[in-house]
């Protein structure tokens, strides 16, 4: 019998099992939720295991990253970049990060898909980097964080990830890259999908898992990231909802609650509960906005790079 995979920040074994997640389910779940066809993205592999840590950090194995076809397909599909960070948009998560960079100082945003973080912080040197969306505008880069942070070493004074991590197979590895380019006593700042939160509690919702999300994120978590990378955490912040957010808060306060630790499960109560979710949340995102009390989705690290 195989050993668990152990945990992605510390190497050490899960607290234990969740569940498996069969490869043709999850097809299954992204063609009829967002009509988006993974089949040849999973290929070869038969199912993925959900594993928690001792920090509550959640993860899958394998892996599997989402690639260029994957999300031209679903962002594409479904306008997300207008509705993540168009003109229209309100980012409290962008809002509360800019808040924590100093005016004039140079930002690499990781991952910045249209650079939607450009315009909550204008006196910035900004730079974004998106292998799936660069070249949108002059200062998005179709650059590997890899490449960049090699040819830029210790260059910026704030390197930021916002909904990024969740996304890469390497944590660590990732925010390696991401100190590389930031200067000593430099500003890192990291947003992440939380859990629990309302939406890990919607059965069957796929963008729970991969080639989506890859982990899901407790505030222990992510100081032990800090801790394991070296950089002083100064806070955690939790992020306020925002009216991007407002379906997905909807569909998670009038999910069936089932009382289990899965995510996923192949049976008709949790279909018709996702069902149920998407059709009355969507009417409840409509006539009400998400209360100023709502508990949030994600959460903000704030921490700093040795000097």
């Amino acid at each position: 019998m195989s050993l668990p995979p152990p945990c992605p920040l510390t190497g050490a074994p899960p607290k234990r099992h969740l569940q498996w997640l069969s490869t043709k389910m999850l097809a299954s779940l992204w063609r009829y939720s967002f009509g988006v066809d993974v089949r040849d993205q999973l290929a070869g592999i038969d199912r993925f295991g959900l594993w928690e840590a001792p920090s509550g950090l959640l993860y899958f194995d394998p892996p599997l990253a989402g690639d260029y076809a994957f999300y031209q397909s679903f962002y594409a599909g479904y306008g997300m970049h207008e509705r993540l960070a168009g003109s229209k948009a309100t980012r409290p998560e962008f809002v509360l990060a800019a808040s924590h960079i100093a005016p004039g100082s140079t930002v690499l945003d990781v991952g910045c898909g249209e650079g939607g973080f450009r315009r909550y912080i204008p006196t910035a040197q900004y730079t974004g980097l998106d292998l799936n969306f660069g070249g949108s505008r002059p200062d998005v880069l179709a650059e590997t964080l890899d490449n960049h942070a090699a040819s830029h070493p210790e260059t910026y004074d704030v390197v930021c990830a916002f909904q990024v991590i969740e996304h890469v197979p390497d944590p660590l590895a990732f925010v390696a890259m991401m100190l590389t380019a930031l200067k000593p006593g430099g500003r890192i700042l990291i947003g992440v999908p939380c859990h629990p939160s309302m939406m890990t509690v919607i059965p069957n919702f796929v963008l729970n898992a991969p080639p989506h999300h890859l982990t899901l994120w407790t505030e222990k978590a992510l100081r032990i990231l800090a801790r394991q990378t070296g950089v002083e955490c100064h806070a955690v912040q939790p992020i306020p909802v925002g009216t991007h957010h407002s379906l997905a808060y909807w569909m998670g306060r009038i999910a069936p609650k089932f009382n289990s630790p899965r995510l996923f499960l192949h049976a008709w109560s949790w279909h018709l509960g996702l069902v149920w979710c998407y059709a009355a949340g969507s009417v409840l995102a409509l006539l009400s906005s998400v209360p100023p009390d709502a508990r949030p989705l994600d959460l903000l690290m704030v921490a700093d790079k040795p000097t």
